[in-house]
């Protein structure tokens, strides 16, 4: 009888809990549905910049659509895009104080033994990765064939006429890399960059036969000589933190203009979703015959970008991962704002301020690492540009039915490789790359008008994977670096417990006290070893 009343008072105390319960359970339930709203929309505060860029780029690929019937005029086109081309401006602006400023302040902070083993680094990782780039659009240039069968290309309204650069000889090409690197004005390097040009004599010999002469002949193109300015910035950088205390005003300076320029970008970054959508939009309208374009040079589209997503996609992320043992995915994620601008404005200088904000900001790397090697990476690191420079040269030896020999491949892999140091972070840069590397192998320019036809759409995801490559470099060197301050400071830990622990076995309290106890403590005077170390 006992045991039923139990189990009739807990069948009560069951029903009186269940009463209790329900109301309980949807308050709790209520409380979980406001939990999960206001997660969602910390979520939205937390990466409303991300959001409103990727739904910018949507936007400008419907409004491109949308309009494209209407047959604009060329000069509605031009209104059309006037909001992107203000986005560009506004980045273009930041981009000499931000290179200039971070590049002086980032070499002022490191000393000259980090500052040599992280620049070996980087020129290592730089100089690594763009010979792989290009090894392997070598590779996949002759798996698809993509010059080969290319029957409409001789088709009215295909290419650009006339717009082909002149060619220029590779060993100018490569003295005015080095030029570029001494500008003979720092102003002027600002906004010009040195260039060689040729004039042609023509001289009648003795025989009655006329030649002709090219003489080259030094001029000044518009275009910041980014190269210049880098090279001045580090020199600096190093000589204001030889100076000591002299330097120290100076270095302050840089890094509060670095600072306020940072604080200037984190304002233009909220107008990037509203410029993209009509830089898309009017890239769009502009398009004259996509059909035609995509069924002429489909494969050779298709070949550059597989290329580009192999490399930023796989084999990037595989570095990354060799080198820090973490997921490079995850870092790529905080990335997604600098991708977009990049693949909106194909310009890697114009992504820089975008690049410095997020990896800092979203990755944790360190300022003096980012602000050192990205603007140095926008410059010299163009894994992509190396992909499309040489897909494009194997492109146009298929056309023209040359069979590369293995020197000719050689050269196109090194010339690529070290012309894309140079090579402009502007969109269509790399086609005057081009031109230097058919020159080298001996092939004609005259195809270049193709390859800038479709230069538009290659050049976004040219972009986006060399900004991938600096970004990703950035990381590894922060990886790097934090690794050898623990590795430092832990050294620095066990050689204080070691002495620590050899005074204590010693007997040492005081130095009075040692004298005495030396004569009583036999362990100490039998154990020579501790007594070294103690010393």
């Amino acid at each position: 009888p006992g045991s039923m009343e139990a189990a009739g008072e807990e069948k009560a105390g069951n029903g009186r809990n269940g009463h209790a319960e329900g109301p309980a359970a949807a308050a709790a339930e209520e409380r979980g549905g406001r939990g999960r709203l206001r997660g969602c929309w910390g979520f939205l505060r937390r990466n409303a910049l991300v959001v409103l860029t990727v739904s910018g780029v949507v936007a400008g690929v419907a409004l491109g659509a949308a309009v494209r019937g209407a047959a604009l005029s060329r000069a509605q086109v031009a209104y059309l895009a006037f909001p992107g081309e203000l986005l560009l401006r506004m980045l273009r602006m930041v981009i000499l104080p931000l290179v200039v400023c971070s590049l002086v302040s980032g070499a002022a902070s490191l000393d000259a033994r980090s500052l040599g083993r992280l620049g070996g680094i980087a020129i290592a990782y730089f100089l690594g990765t763009t010979l792989l780039a290009s090894g392997l659009a070598v590779a996949l240039g002759f798996i698809i064939r993509p010059g080969a069968g290319a029957s409409a290309l001789n088709a009215p309204g295909l290419g650009l006429p006339g717009v082909a650069p002149t060619s220029k000889e590779t060993v100018d090409s490569f003295l005015d890399l080095v030029r570029n690197l001494f500008p003979a004005n720092l102003v002027a390097a600002a906004f010009r960059t040195y260039a060689t040009d040729y004039i042609v004599l023509l001289r009648n010999t003795t025989s009655g036969n006329v030649t002709t002469e090219k003489i080259p002949v030094g001029t000044e193109i518009e275009g910041m000589n980014i190269l210049g300015l880098v090279m001045f910035a580090l020199v600096l950088g190093v000589a204001l933190k030889k100076l000591g205390e002299e330097g120290e005003d100076l270095i302050r300076f840089f890094n509060s203009f670095n600072e306020a320029t940072m604080v200037l970008v984190s304002w233009i970054m909220w107008y990037v979703p509203i410029g993209i959508t009509f830089l898309v939009g009017s890239k769009i309208v502009e398009m004259e015959d996509i059909v035609l374009l995509v069924t002429s040079l489909g494969k050779y589209i298709f070949a550059s970008i597989l290329g580009h997503c192999i490399h930023g996609g796989i084999i990037l992320p595989l570095i990354y991962f060799a080198s820090t043992r973490q997921n490079p995915y995850r870092f790529l994620l905080g990335l997604i704002t600098p991708f977009a601008t990049a693949f909106a404005t194909s310009s890697s200088s114009a992504t820089l301020p975008s690049m410095i904000k997020c990896v800092e900001e979203n990755n944790g790397v360190d300022k003096r690492i980012s602000r050192f090697i990205l603007p140095i990476g926008a410059t010299v690191n163009m894994d992509g540009a190396a992909i499309f420079q040489c897909m494009a040269a194997v492109f146009i030896a298929q056309l023209n039915n040359v069979d590369l020999n293995a020197g000719q491949i050689f050269t196109i892999l090194v010339t690529a490789t070290a012309s894309s140091v140079g090579a402009a972070g502007v969109p269509a840069g790399g086609v005057l790359t081009i031109a230097i590397i058919l020159e080298a192998i001996g092939l004609p320019t005259n195809d270049l008008s193709l390859i800038l036809a479709v230069d538009w759409i290659v050049d976004r995801t040219t972009t986006v994977v060399n900004v991938e490559g600096d970004a990703l470099g950035a990381g590894i060197l922060n990886y790097l670096n934090e690794k050898e301050k623990k590795e430092k400071e832990q050294d620095l830990k066990e050689v204080t417990v070691e002495a620590v622990a050899n005074s204590k076995a010693e007997g040492e309290t005081s130095p009075l006290v040692t004298h005495k106890t030396q004569v009583y403590n036999t362990a100490s005077t039998a154990d020579p070893e501790s007594k070294e170390s103690v010393l």
